[in-house]
């Protein structure tokens, strides 16, 4: 299983437009890059691969990374980030199944995969294949499992993907609290590699209009808000979890820069060889 991680940035990616804060300018002078959130994952047995989410900054991924373009996808919510780079395909795929929750969202009276479909309506390449959470289903010879997380006010799902013939793992906690069900956490549990949600440090909490949340036993938030996890919330995720190798991803711009691009943190273009 090689994964290639396409975009490591939040809504609005590393460097910001129009942003002169320190962390944007030394991306800017190292060309580093955290566009928005996107992860490919390759069979090399099979020569086939598996995209998971559609980010905005779908084309200059591609291009950069020089990856093949993927087989299937899997769409784990709406938001703009995850969800509208879906117009890529137009006219670059013959066809692509994508997968998505067929769970209906209160908040929107919509699934995922009803979103993607009526979205999208004239998009028809798209083959749009509604998916129960928490039942695995194989995709280019993985075994995928959407996985209930906690993002309010939308559903949101985490992702499972274990490779049947080798046993190698790759766990995304997708955009979530720390607040992840326990039966999520089962299937997200022992992974080689974790993508964990880590959109600031801790200590930025007082920032957010309600403050931090789930704190652990130091008063240390967990929980950014209430959508996102902090670095801390992610580590601690990633030791409940029983990770061999974690790194985090979805991260803000509003890192101070002396922290923003030391590990764990994760920068466009990281590839992983998973046994």
């Amino acid at each position: 299983m090689r994964v290639t991680l396409l975009g490591t940035g939040d809504t609005t990616g590393t460097p910001t437009v129009g942003c002169d804060c320190d962390t944007c300018e030394r991306a800017r002078e190292e060309g580093l890059e955290r566009t928005r959130f996107s992860i490919h994952v390759e069979n090399e047995r099979r020569g086939e691969s598996l995209l998971i989410d559609f980010s905005p900054d779908f084309r200059h991924q591609f291009l950069r990374e020089e990856v093949p373009l993927p087989d299937a996808a899997v769409v784990t919510h709406v938001h703009f980030d995850h969800f509208d780079g879906l117009g890529n395909v137009f006219r670059v795929f013959d066809s692509i199944d994508v997968y998505a929750a067929n769970e209906v969202d209160p908040e929107t009276g919509r699934s995922v995969a009803q979103s993607i479909v009526e979205d999208y309506y004239y998009l028809n390449v798209i083959d749009v294949r509604p998916t129960p959470p928490l039942e695995p289903v194989r995709i280019c010879g993985f075994d995928v499992t959407l996985v209930p997380v906690e993002h309010p006010p939308l559903l949101c799902y985490g992702v499972a993907i274990e490779d049947p013939e080798t046993g190698s793992k790759l766990s995304i906690s997708g955009d979530t609290s720390y607040a992840v069900p326990e039966r999520s956490r089962e299937v997200l549990a022992d992974p080689d590699l974790l993508l964990a949600d880590g959109i600031v440090p801790a200590h930025l909490c007082e920032y957010h209009p309600i403050g931090g949340r789930h704190e652990d036993d130091d008063g240390v938030p967990r929980t950014f808000g209430t959508k996102h996890m902090t670095r801390e919330g992610a580590l601690s995720l990633a030791e409940d979890l029983n990770a061999d190798r974690t790194r985090l991803v979805h991260v803000a711009h509003y890192y101070p820069v002396e922290e923003a691009f030391e590990d764990p943190l994760a920068v466009d273009g990281e590839r992983y060889e998973l046994p």
